[in-house]
Parts: structure tokens; sequence; C-alpha cells
């Protein structure tokens, strides 16, 4: 008897490489798959802007990276003492106007410089609902007065028009840069359990059209795996919404053997001694235990250097 049922993914024609660059952009989902790439020393950069929901937003930080923008005072505004982007997340908020603007510009630099060497550009949608202030698209209300914006849902036409004019803009900023959708698993009851389901089907049938007009990109069906192959809520957090822990290890499970070549897989089980051992919290540091513990691993990861010496490795230093 089947209490699942099975979703199997074919391998992708263009597959990733732990060599290979990735920028990483979209809403909290882009950060789950971006951090466990980069707990596993892949090159990549995720969401610059930080967390981005909807497609229009995601498009404008886009050009903001492809153009290296400077933003000035002029970009930013202050409001209960915070100076705030409304094209960022609120993580950059700060007291302090120059401080605000030096975060923000250092990463648009590392974003445009990342985006310039990368094979791939993930993007993860979170939702067709976006809020408009003085007649632009914002990526954050940053808690401003409901009353300065109006809710509106954006439409396939828009979302498919805006990005098939990113991805040409993109396949001459880099050439090489391979592009992979997804629609974010979770579920944005504020806006309404029916409304949620009616933005999610805009995104995934705007997804379908850039993949199929595009040969460079591709959809991964994360969506997909969470809802209809996992379903039950023992694979959501305790707000029901979000994806737990036990869900993203499965769906990074079937990235992997979708996505990753047979180096990168070859690679990861390498690595995963040594990233299982610096996960390790050191009780009893300065024992002979503890020593040797620290020289066995320093021994790993030479060892692990000499096989894949292109791999750049974090100390032995493990949390305490």
């Amino acid at each position: 008897m089947n209490f699942i049922l099975p979703f199997p993914l074919k391998k992708f024609t263009h597959q990733v490489n732990i060599k290979q660059a990735i920028l990483l952009m979209g809403s909290c989902f882009a950060e789950e798959i971006g951090a466990m790439l980069e707990e596993r020393k892949f090159n990549a950069l995720t969401n610059p802007h930080g967390i981005l929901y909807n497609p229009i937003s995601i498009c404008n930080a886009l050009t903001d990276y492809m153009q290296d923008k400077k933003h000035t005072q002029a970009d930013i505004f202050l409001h209960d003492e915070l100076w705030s982007s409304f094209s960022h997340h609120g993580k950059f908020a700060s007291a302090d106007a120059n401080a605000c603007l030096e975060n923000i510009n250092h990463h648009i630099s590392q974003a445009h410089h990342q985006l310039k060497e990368a094979n791939w550009l993930f993007i993860t949608f979170g939702s067709a609902f976006a809020y408009m202030h003085d007649k632009q698209i914002v990526a954050n209300c940053h808690k401003l007065p409901s009353s300065q914006f109006e809710k509106i849902l954006i439409s396939k036409q828009q979302i498919t028009d805006d990005w098939q004019q990113q991805i040409t803009v993109l396949k001459e900023f880099n050439p090489q840069l391979n592009i992979l959708f997804t629609v974010s698993p979770v579920r944005y009851v504020r806006d309404g359990i029916i409304e949620n389901n009616h933005s999610k089907g805009i995104l995934l049938d705007a997804m379908h059209t850039l993949t199929e007009q595009n040969s460079n990109c591709f959809y991964f069906p994360a969506y997909e795996i969470v809802i209809d192959e996992l379903r039950d809520y023992r694979f959501f957090k305790e707000d029901l919404v979000h994806p737990n822990h036990l869900a993203v290890n499965y769906v990074w499970q079937k990235f992997t053997d979708a996505l990753c070549d047979e180096e990168t897989k070859n690679f990861m089980a390498d690595y995963e001694p040594i990233l299982k051992s610096l996960q390790h919290r050191d009780l009893q540091e300065g024992t002979t235990a503890s020593l040797k513990f620290k020289k066995q691993l320093e021994e790993k990861q030479a060892a692990l250097l000499k096989k894949y010496p292109f791999v750049k490795l974090i100390s032995t230093e493990r949390p305490k």
C-alpha cells in the first residue's frame, strides 16, 4: 500500500557542477536551498536584496545587479527612526542612512560580479500579490500604514512580458547563464487560501510559458513535491505553511538527484562526514579526545582538498 504519490524526476539536460557560480533570488524557500548549497561549499550567493516575494521586484533587483547600481539617499526613506528601501528586505534598515546605503551598495556590487560569472540563476517566486506605493510595485512595505499602499494581483501577462525582456538582457550580460525557476511551496494564508491558490496558479502558468520560450530556462517542481507528494502537515512547521527541515531535506535530495552532475554528487558524498564533524559541538575542548578529533578533521580536510583542490573549505573551528 502506498501512502504518498511518487513524483519521479528526470535528470536535467543541463546540470549543476560544484565548480560553477550560482546566484539565488526570491522567497524564503530560496534561502533554505541557498543555505544548503553554501553549507556544502558551492560558490553560491543568496538574496543580495534580502527575501523578495513577487516576480516584478525580483526582476527589478536583477536590473540593479546588471547595472551595478549605486543607491543614494534619494532611494531610501526614513520611518520610525530607520532608513529603509522599498526595493529591499527589512534587514537592510538602519538608523544611519550611510550605513544603510553602504550595506545595500556592497551587496549589489557583490551580486553584479556573481551574476557576471554565474552559470546558474535560481529564481523562486513566492506570490503574485504585490503592493504599490506611488504607482510603483515595492518589495517590502516596512510596516508603513496600509493606507499608503494598494494591493494588486500581478497578471501572468505582466510577469511573462517583464521576464521575457529581462531574460533577453541577461543573455547579453552573461551568455553562459542558465535560469532555474521554482515556485515556493510556502502558502501565503494571509492572502486567503483561495487567493493563495490563484496566485500560485498565475506564477506556475507564467513560469511554464517562460521555460517553453527560452532554451536556457528550466523549471524545478519544488512546489509540486511539497504540496502534491508530501501533502501531510507533518512536513510543515508549527505555522502549518512553511515546510519543515524534513521537507526541505526531501526537496534537496530531489534537487541534487535531478540537477547535480556525478562529480558534484561525489564531492558532496565525500564532504558529508566533514560537514557533520564541523557541526559537532565540542563540549570537551582542550582534552586529549578533543585534540585527536580536531587532528582527524584536519586530515580529512587535507585529503578532500587534494582530491578537490578547487573547493574552498572553512576552518576546523567548530561552533561552541
